[in-house]
């Protein structure tokens, strides 16, 4: 069946549904591995990404799973469901062995989240082994639903061709032609760089130079010094970093005095978080592409409020991503009857479905990319921020079905 369940406009629509199809359950005889369905979050804990993804990547799961068990109540294929966590520290070597402790020792059923490609690449790769399920919410590369691509991963909130052909497409043709690109050295940013040099030159225009940074970095006074000097002399810096390190490129930035010297900004990757360390004076106006922002409308904002109360904080599209895959899993397991990876497998692939996070979303079969409508958006001008974390102005809808490339170069096996 191309289309197994096409939802409605919320998640608790999706567990209405679900009731209205027979109240829990629909095959595998209610069988859940070692009695509990346990699901594990590998982020990144204390460097770069810690405060897009962290502790609160983990703390959405656990809210989709209260949520979860409050909508089934005694119909639930399980009331026992554990959440746990580890920290990567953005190492691929590391990510790797958490993920086989998790699959093999402790029995865990899906991962979720891990921010940075490489680490994400060696999990997904555990996954495929493993023939274990794993939702990537926080890496961008595209080689998870291409040459890397496995029948148990799932890639979930965004990737570089979706910021690329939002952003980059979007300032070329709004006259930066000519661009100067750093990017971070390794998978995350080499996919950014390749995927934002096609847009670019899709839409007219030419990277002149594109540089490779260290990773993790805190000194980018090299690249500042160089943008101004080159021949010709471009147009916009374009910043392929994220999380801690684009916001040290950021004040860097405005330290050396580019926006003076004519050359521009662009921003591949930004979250809220990084809005709030940068501060909006220094980037109001500047463009991105977003997979989700917490006020976009009432429905997000609902989500949000209810995420505030339970941290303390507003959420990144990382944190919502993490709460929407997390329910989606959920549901599957509830409609299969079992936590049994291919008929969970079989539930999702070709699924439609919208919930606050994810608008005309859908589990594509072929490649598993989750592709959902994104957002090109702006940061406000200082007096148009009326409350904290209000930083992101709605400039377009990316519909779901332009938002991310059509299936490349992805063999299921």
């Amino acid at each position: 069946m191309a289309t197994r369940l096409k939802a409605a406009a919320t998640v608790v629509a999706v567990g209405a549904m679900v009731a209205a199809c027979g109240g829990g359950p629909q095959s595998g005889g209610g069988k859940i591995s070692g009695d509990a369905i346990k699901l594990g979050v590998i982020t990144d804990l204390s460097g770069v990404y810690s405060e897009l993804a962290g502790e609160n990547a983990a703390e959405a799961v656990r809210m989709a799973v209260d949520d979860f068990k409050a909508r089934h109540s005694d119909d639930a294929v399980t009331q026992n469901i554990e959440v746990s966590q580890a920290d990567h520290q953005n190492k691929p070597e590391i990510a790797n062995t958490a993920a086989r402790e998790m699959y093999d020792r402790d029995g865990v059923d899906a991962i979720f989240d891990v921010p940075t490609s490489s680490a994400a690449l060696a999990i997904a790769t555990v996954a495929g082994q493993q023939k274990k399920m794993y939702f990537n919410i926080g890496a961008a590369t595209t080689e998870l639903t291409g040459a890397q691509c496995n029948a148990y991963t799932y890639h979930y909130a965004y990737d570089t061709y979706m910021l690329a052909h939002g952003t980059g497409t979007t300032v070329t043709e709004q006259g930066a032609k000519n661009w100067y690109i750093i990017y971070p050295d390794y998978a995350f940013g080499q996919d950014m760089n390749k995927s934002f040099t096609e847009a670019i030159e899709g839409a007219g225009g030419k990277v002149g130079v594109a540089d490779p940074t260290p990773f993790p970095n805190d000194n980018f006074s090299t690249f500042m010094t160089k943008a101004p000097g080159l021949n010709p002399k471009p147009d916009v810096l374009g910043v392929m970093q994220a999380g801690g390190d684009l916001v040290n490129v950021v004040k860097q930035y405005n330290e050396f005095g580019l926006k003076d010297k004519g050359v521009g900004l662009a921003v591949g990757l930004m979250f809220d978080t990084d809005i709030a360390s940068i501060g909006v004076e220094s980037l109001a106006g500047t463009l991105y592409t977003t997979a989700w922002f917490w006020n976009m409308d009432a429905k997000s904002r609902e989500w949000a409020d209810k995420f505030k109360e339970r941290t303390g904080k507003r959420p990144t599209f990382d944190h919502a991503a993490n709460y929407s895959a997390a329910t989606q899993y959920l549901e599957a397991v509830q409609r299969a009857g079992t936590d049994d990876a291919d008929a969970v497998r079989e539930e999702l692939d070709g699924t439609e479905f919208e919930d606050f996070f994810a608008r005309n979303g859908k589990f594509r079969a072929e490649d598993h990319r989750v592709v959902h409508d994104s957002y090109l958006v702006k940061v406000k001008e200082p007096d148009q921020v009326k409350e904290d974390f209000d930083f992101t102005e709605m400039v377009k809808t990316i519909p779901a079905d332009e938002a991310f490339r059509e299936p490349t170069g992805c063999d299921m096996g």
